[in-house]
């Protein structure tokens, strides 16, 4: 049997989604959860890694299993033995054929920024900080220079892994509201911190360190270098994938308040 979840998260306390052999990921506490209500190893396949700090409201991963439960009792079980920072909010059995990396059709991150000169103390572990007003109207004009199939050499980490640098974007969605600022990005996929340094980018557009051009630019030198800092991770949310409609899968949960941010 094949099943889905849908699983939520604060990245705050973790090193990212992915197990490893030492600090606690979320990876590992799914896992450990979903083996003990199946009374048997359990491993799960994600549909997008997240790295140490990220969050994910939308998550969706899929494991198999020989154990037969009630969708009720992998959900409550699930979540009784997952610590609070971790949480499944759907549960849903699934055909063989669906795998939640490889059958995604596009993902949906957001990014939070607190703009103005208090530090925050209750966000300090949810969203990112620039001292003062961004610009985001000029950031919504340098984001619009990065739609569509491109290159996005200049837009990965050093140690991102992925064969070829190509990738498509489908609509990059900068929004202010008083004391705050919000990228919502989506795409077919994307490269290791392409997000994040997609981010950074934008904010020295919004700080009026550079033009809107500038992002063109940067995108057509294809040159990790000129392209702005990678932003911090706590910003950062993983929304969740989009697959084909045959699967069933809930729509992820988005909202436009300011904040919460899923």
């Amino acid at each position: 049997m094949r099943i889905a979840c849908v699983v939520e998260y604060d990245g705050s306390g973790f090193r990212g989604w992915q197990s490893q052999r030492r600090g606690r990921t979320v990876q590992g506490a799914l896992e450990g959860a979903l083996s003990s209500v199946a009374d048997e190893p359990v491993t799960v396949v994600c549909a997008g890694r997240t790295d140490a700090g990220v969050h994910a409201t939308g998550q969706v991963v899929h494991f198999d299993t020989a154990a037969d439960r009630p969708d009720r009792a992998w959900l409550m079980g699930t979540n009784s033995n997952l610590p609070g920072d971790v949480a499944v909010r759907f549960v849903l059995p699934v055909a063989r054929q669906f795998h939640a990396r490889h059958a995604a059709i596009g993902r949906h991150y957001r990014y939070l920024i607190s703009a103005g000169p208090d530090r925050p103390a209750l966000w300090r572990d949810r969203a990112g900080w620039n001292h003062a007003a961004l610009d985001a109207a000029a950031m919504q004009r340098g984001a619009d220079y990065l739609l569509g199939e491109r290159d996005f050499s200049a837009f990965r980490s050093a140690d991102c892994q992925s064969r070829t640098p190509m990738r498509r974007i489908d609509d990059i969605t900068v929004t202010a509201a008083p004391g705050w600022v919000r990228i919502d990005v989506t795409g077919n996929a994307f490269l290791h911190n392409m997000v994040r340094i997609i981010v950074g980018t934008l904010l020295a557009v919004g700080r009026g360190e550079r033009a809107p051009e500038w992002v063109g630019e940067v995108l057509a030198e294809g040159d990790r270098r000129r392209a702005g800092v990678t932003a911090k991770a706590e910003g950062l949310y993983f929304l969740g994938p989009q697959y084909p409609e045959g699967f069933g899968l809930p729509v992820p949960r988005v909202t436009e308040a300011f904040p919460p941010v899923g």
